[in-house]
């Protein structure tokens, strides 16, 4: 089964788009809370055995806070698995009614301003290093300049993975594979949004380490959020919607590491759980209805308010 790592993408910033933010978080979001919660987070996780740390430029202060963590718990370079992503700033200066919370630029100045921002805070602790939300009409994929970049940061011994995002994921995920310069990639595969899997398989036989983030498709898929028949096979199981959730996506041969998005301990501990479902034709079978289009899923991820 897959190992279970920790996304930091919810608690390095203030506002984001997963639901019951509110609920998990409450209504004091200042720098010196969240990174507070980001500490005890980090440290549960590390006690119940997480040992994948993904974080981002984008994710506010995540990348600054796992750095304060590391630090302070004098953690060995090599005993997590780190990696971060560069290709999105954060750009809300920490404010929850921000218009805009983070701007897209996939070029070659974005990559080697970033890669410094992200090595000055992580050091040896930097395992992989991904492009963010990839995309083939970005043209990264195709940037000489990019590739050129990358390819000399994987010669000093660092990992070079893509995330990626939207309906045409596939497509990028089968480009990346094609062009063997990446180590692996992070996409978005849940009970919703099925559509990369194929080629997330293709890229595993390749070699490359698959990493599943929005297993619980920013909350819908969740507590109260989740649709009847995930809540019902949760009861029936004795457990939570989002550990079946995150089940269904370990229990896939070709899954690497589920990324949690938990903000609380108590939430990673719910996650957690998924490792003690045993996945079932059955399950498989009563929840298999549950995938969407992925223009419908897509459509109505863009139109969740940052909260």
């Amino acid at each position: 089964m897959a190992r279970i790592g920790l996304g930091l993408a919810a608690i390095g910033r203030p506002a984001y788009i997963n639901l019951g933010r509110a609920r998990d978080l409450g209504a004091d979001r200042s720098v010196q809370t969240l990174r507070a919660e980001a500490e005890e987070l980090l440290d549960a996780a590390r006690a119940a055995g997480v040992r994948w740390i993904d974080a981002a430029r984008s994710y506010g202060r995540a990348e600054e806070f796992l750095a304060g963590w590391l630090r302070s718990r004098m953690i060995a370079p090599g005993e997590l698995t780190i990696s971060s992503k560069w290709g999105y700033s954060y750009v809300g200066d920490w404010r929850m009614d921000a218009e805009v919370h983070e701007r897209k630029q996939l070029n070659v100045e974005q990559l080697r301003r970033q890669l410094a921002e992200t090595r000055a805070l992580l050091g040896e602790h930097l395992t992989l290093y991904a492009i963010h939300s990839a995309t083939i009409e970005s043209g990264v994929l195709d940037d000489a300049e990019v590739l050129g970049e990358l390819a000399r940061l994987r010669s000093d011994g660092v990992q070079i993975g893509l995330s990626t995002s939207g309906p045409a994921q596939a497509d990028t995920i089968d480009r990346a594979v094609e062009s063997g310069a990446f180590d692996a990639v992070q996409a978005t595969w849940n009970l919703y949004e099925r559509s990369a899997g194929p080629a997330l398989e293709r890229a595993h036989a390749a070699g490359m380490t698959v990493l599943v983030k929005e297993g619980v498709a920013n909350g819908r898929l969740a507590a109260d959020a989740a649709p009847p028949e995930l809540r019902a096979v949760a009861a029936e199981l004795g457990a939570t919607p989002d550990a079946v959730a995150l089940a269904g996506i370990a229990a896939r041969a070709w899954v690497d590491v589920v990324l949690s998005g938990a903000v609380t301990p108590a939430m990673l501990r719910s996650n957690l759980v998924a490792a003690e479902i045993e996945w079932s034709d059955d399950l498989e079978a009563r929840l298999a209805p549950l995938q969407r289009a992925p223009d419908q899923y897509w459509a109505e991820r863009a139109a969740l308010p940052w909260s």
